[in-house]
């Protein structure tokens, strides 16, 4: 998709823009400065400044946190926070803390329980790609697979929020290109490092990974979460080269550095079970991006709800919830980190149109859904204090253990 994303005079007050758009699409943001008021936002650091305000929305109040980057401001860098490990899940202020983040939001949606399928762990592993400082750790599960709010038409599991090597913000796609080479002919790669791997495929998995069960892998279908686990699955890992080990089931426990384990169900396991001990094989994968040729630095997955400062067709306009999003402004060198607020006043929170709508307001052009509800928790280090701690109210009273977020660094 393109982006041309708006402009605003560097003078003119984000505040003062929103009390001068008023009540639209039915949500109204109070608070806001009158025009010609001085700005209301509080400098966090040099480049990131942070605003709480009410919206006035179609099923109540609602009250949002906002942190404010700048990109230009050579001081401040947004990245990946996670465990490290995929398949791992801390609070944002731990993960933020730990880092050395200023600031951060949760991310992606996750595996987050497994009902349907007794006696299998959930994972706590993210639904869409992900890139840390360059590196790619994994790519999306099929679109039946993934947890959260149903995706506006048009959009998949695949869809980033991501910062290239530019230090310019896009939303873009990341696909799985990889390969298994073996003495048998090459196979295509379904997966890598995936709670969820298609039907019929091979999937990789690596040290990223981290120690939870690879079963959870094989359960399910491209267009049923809650469908049964496969039965018939095989197992091989691969190391310098060449295969050192077979099993029938997935397995668990930490994968060392330089070792790949390889998972198949139905014709990818068939497919395993002609290697044998000692067999050459050679796994080659990357993320390709759809649309940008600067190499992301960091990326996350989500969904977009705001393009070119139009609202996505198709956004939910009835079930509200607390919400997560990022919006981006000035061409990708500006951000804005929204969170709600999940206290039992507020906790009817916006619908998706809503949050597109809000995005819009506070000047993005392009808009990503983050996971919400009791996700949804904005850290930060304020002035005077010495440790992260969340600014908002997590609905569920505490923070939520999460796979992933966005962090805000800041040497200034």
């Amino acid at each position: 998709m393109t982006h041309r994303q708006r402009r605003f005079g560097a003078g003119r007050s984000v505040l003062t823009l929103l009390a001068a758009l008023g009540t639209l699409a039915g949500t109204a943001l109070v608070g806001a400065a009158p025009a010609g008021a001085a700005p209301q936002w509080t400098r966090l650091a040099a480049g990131v400044r942070y605003e709480q305000f009410d919206i006035h929305a179609t099923a109540g109040p609602a009250h949002a946190h906002v942190i404010r980057v700048d990109l230009r401001d050579p001081r401040v860098r947004v990245g990946l926070l996670y465990p490290g490990a995929v398949a791992a899940r801390a609070t944002v202020s731990r993960l933020a803390g730990a880092q050395g983040a200023l600031a951060g939001v949760n991310g992606d949606f996750f595996n987050i329980t497994e009902t349907q399928h007794p006696g299998v762990e959930a994972t706590g592993a993210s639904v869409g790609p992900a890139i840390a400082r360059g590196r790619a750790l994994k790519a999306a599960v099929p679109d039946g697979q993934r947890f959260g709010p149903a995706l506006p038409p048009g959009t998949s599991t695949t869809n980033v929020f991501g910062v290239g090597t530019d230090r310019r913000a896009r939303l873009d796609d990341l696909a799985l290109e990889g390969s298994v080479r073996t003495p048998e002919g090459r196979l295509p790669l379904g997966g890598l490092n995936q709670y969820a791997l298609p039907v019929g495929s091979v999937g990789a998995f690596t040290s990223d990974w981290g120690s939870v069960s690879r079963v959870r892998a094989t359960c399910g279908t491209d267009t049923d979460r809650a469908a049964p686990c496969s039965t018939d699955t095989y197992e091989v890992t691969v190391r310098d080269g060449q295969v050192v080990a077979a099993a029938d089931t997935p397995g668990s426990g930490p994968i060392a550095d330089g070792t790949t384990v390889l998972v198949g169900r139905e014709a990818g396991a068939q497919q395993l079970r002609k290697l044998s001990v000692g067999a050459a094989v050679t796994v080659r994968h990357r993320l390709v991006a759809a649309s940008a040729r600067i190499p992301y630095r960091f990326a996350l997955g989500g969904y977009p709800v705001l393009d070119d400062g139009r609202a996505l067709p198709g956004l939910d306009g009835t079930v509200s919830a607390v919400r997560t999003a990022v919006g981006i402004a000035d061409g990708g060198k500006r951000l804005y980190l929204l969170a709600l607020d999940g206290a039992p006043a507020y906790r009817t929170g916006l619908t998706i149109a809503e949050v597109a709508d809000t995005m819009r307001r506070l000047g993005s052009a392009d808009a990503f859904s983050l996971d919400g509800g009791g996700s949804t928790t904005m850290a930060a280090r304020l002035p005077g204090t010495g440790s992260v701690a969340a600014l908002n109210h997590p609905s569920g009273g505490a923070e939520r253990p999460v796979p992933n977020g966005i962090g805000v660094f800041s040497t200034g």
